[in-house]
C-alpha cells in the first residue's frame, strides 16, 4: 500500500507554523491541538518540522529563555519527506531508522498531509489482522 492509498479520503486540517512564530505560541499549538508536531512553512514551502523533541532538547540547553525563541531557532531542517507513491511499509522504516515520528507528505513541491507514526503503526496492525483472519478462514476450510 502506497501512503498515497493510506490518506486517500482523508480530511486533514494541518496544523502548521511559520518560521517567525515564537517558540512559546508554536508550544502552545501543540498543547491545544494535542499533537507532538508540526510542519514549520515559509510561504508555501516547508521549511522544517517543529516537535516536542526540539523543545526538550533546547529546553535542557537554553532552559526557559528558548521560550523567547523563534520556530526557525529551534525546529529540526531540512524536513525529510515522502511522496505519495512512497510504500507506507518503506516509510515506516525511515521512520523507525531515522528516529522520527513524523513526516510531510509532499507532491509537485507542495505538502499535501503529514503523516504520524501513528498512523503507518495503525496500517501495519490492520494488515496483521487481515492476514491472520485470511489464514483463519483457509485453515477451517481445509
Amino acid at each position: 500500500m502506497t501512503i498515497a492509498r493510506l490518506i486517500q479520503g482523508r480530511s486533514v486540517q494541518m496544523i502548521r507554523c511559520t518560521g517567525q512564530t515564537s517558540v512559546r505560541d508554536a508550544v502552545a499549538l501543540l498543547a491545544d491541538k494535542r499533537i507532538g508536531a508540526m510542519p514549520v512553512f515559509d510561504g508555501d514551502h516547508i521549511c522544517g518540522i517543529f516537535s516536542e523533541r526540539d523543545v526538550i532538547h533546547q529546553l535542557r540547553e537554553l532552559g526557559p529563555t528558548m521560550l523567547e525563541r523563534t520556530v526557525s531557532e529551534l525546529m529540526t531542517a531540512p524536513p525529510i519527506t515522502v511522496s505519495p507513491e512512497t510504500a507506507a511499509l518503506d516509510a515506516l522504516t525511515l521512520m523507525t531508522r531515522r528516529r522520527i515520528r513524523h513526516l510531510p507528505v509532499v507532491s509537485d513541491g507542495k505538502v499535501i498531509d503529514f503523516i504520524s507514526i501513528g498512523d503507518l503503526v495503525k496500517y501495519r496492525i490492520d494488515l496483521v489482522q487481515s492476514e491472520a483472519e485470511a489464514m483463519r478462514t483457509f485453515i477451517q476450510m481445509a
